[in-house]
Formats: C-alpha cells, structure tokens, sequence
C-alpha cells in the first residue's frame, strides 16, 4: 500500500529527476527512489540548525573537495563497531533541482559509480551496484534500495 506523502514524494522529485535522468542515463524513479530512502520518504530531509531544509535528498557529504555550503546533522554509519551515531558534515543546496545536478555530476564523474551508470534497466543490479561502490555503509542497503525502487515504480504507474 502507498501513503499520500509517497505518492506527492514522487511527484515533488519527478522533474528534477527526469534531468537527473537526461545527464546519467539512470531511470528517474530509481533516482527518486533513492532519495526516499535516504529520506523516508521526505520525512526526513536534512535541515540547519534554524530548520531551513538543505534540499539534500541524497544524504551527499561535503567532502574537503567541497566549495558549497554545509550543514551539520547526526547521522547513522555502519563500523565494525555496528551502527553508529555521529555528527556530519552534508551539502547544502539552494533547491531540489540543484541537489539532482549535483548527484548527477558525482555520479558521472566519479570512476566509483562508472560502472553503476552501465547497469541499464535492472533495479537489483543499479541497487547492488550502488553498494558495491560504496554508496552507503548499511549492508543491506541494496535490498532496502531495491524495495524503494520497487514501491516508487508502482506510485508513478498510479500517478501518470
């Protein structure tokens, strides 16, 4: 079953998404269906400490190579240790749009994701994919990614 916020989820990403899509060759709704997971669905998006949203529905980090702004949150890792709660450092976008170009230009860039941009049209491959590279430190995050895929392609089957 769907919720009325995944279904307007879907809906608030699809534009951005879709160049998202243009530039990677990455099927919208897998791209979205990424940023649900690593947002619950936009219940979760990445705030500032005054609560202003950081439009980064990718959980991207701001690296030492990045010039942009950022924002500090607590977030989850996965060690050796387990799980673990610390605080981090993200970019922080002006909009949607900006964080899809952004996702896009890391993943077209980035020899890690190389091979995750030939994966085509298989979900479980692009979601194993992204895990193999390194996209997250859960280990179940390609069978968690491959289950939001699959719900946000039957919201958008519902949608259009």
């Amino acid at each position: 079953s769907m919720t009325v916020q995944q279904r307007e989820f879907v809906q608030k990403m699809w534009e951005p998404a879709v160049a998202a899509e243009l530039s990677t060759g990455v099927p919208a709704l897998f791209i979205i269906g990424q940023a649900a997971l690593e947002t619950g669905w936009g219940k979760r998006e990445i705030k500032d400490a005054q609560g202003n949203n950081s439009f980064n529905v990718f959980g991207i980090k701001a690296g030492s190579q990045w010039g942009g702004a950022t924002v500090s949150t607590l977030t989850t890792e996965y060690t050796d240790q387990g799980k673990v709660k610390m605080v981090d450092r993200f970019r922080s976008y002006g909009s949607y749009q900006e964080a899809f170009e952004d996702w896009a230009k890391l993943m077209s860039n980035s020899p890690r994701y190389g091979q995750v941009l030939k994966t085509g049209g298989s979900v479980g491959e692009f979601a194993s994919g992204m895990q193999r590279a390194g996209y997250a430190t859960d280990p179940a995050y390609a069978s968690k990614l491959t289950r939001t895929i699959e719900q946000t392609l039957k919201i958008r089957r519902l949608v259009t």
